[in-house]
């Protein structure tokens, strides 16, 4: 006969439900009585197998699903962080314009301004992709601006 090429089906490797080391295993275990129930466990450990790889092809399809929605919401926390940065900065500095010209002390304006700076950098690095640190100077640069409110 040929030799089997991979394109060949693997017909008489698979219609052997006892595979070598089945045969083997009483033997090597020092079991002298049933020796079909080893054969049955090790059977079933195959079909076991092939239910892992076939999770594992599963997992690899999620994790790709996953990837996309990672990356989608990934974009979506950079562009949030940035505007909501952008945002506060803005409404900082229209804050303090608008207490300078006032009879409020010089402290308010200027916690609005450094307050509005603070949220300035927040959105320069929520669009960098530093949506923790951005997250982190946002709270800060809010609390800045209400603790300057405070001292009016």
């Amino acid at each position: 006969m040929s030799a089997r090429t991979d394109s060949e089906p693997r017909g008489d490797i698979d219609d052997d439900p006892a595979g070598p080391d089945e045969k083997s295993a009483p033997d090597s275990s020092g079991a002298s009585g049933d020796s079909g129930a080893s054969g049955d466990s090790g059977h079933s450990g195959d079909l076991g197998d092939d239910d892992e790889s076939e999770a594992d092809e599963s997992d690899e399809d999620e994790d790709g699903e996953y990837d996309a929605y990672d990356h989608e919401e990934a974009r979506r926390a950079r562009w949030t962080a940035t505007a909501t940065g952008a945002l506060l900065t803005l409404a900082g500095l229209a804050a303090s314009l608008m207490r300078l010209g006032g009879t409020a002390p010089a402290l308010v304006p200027a916690a609005y301004a450094l307050g509005a700076v603070v949220c300035a950098v927040a959105a320069f690095l929520g669009s960098r992709g530093r949506t923790r640190r951005a997250l982190w100077l946002l709270i800060a640069g809010v609390m800045v601006m209400a603790f300057g409110d405070q001292a009016d």
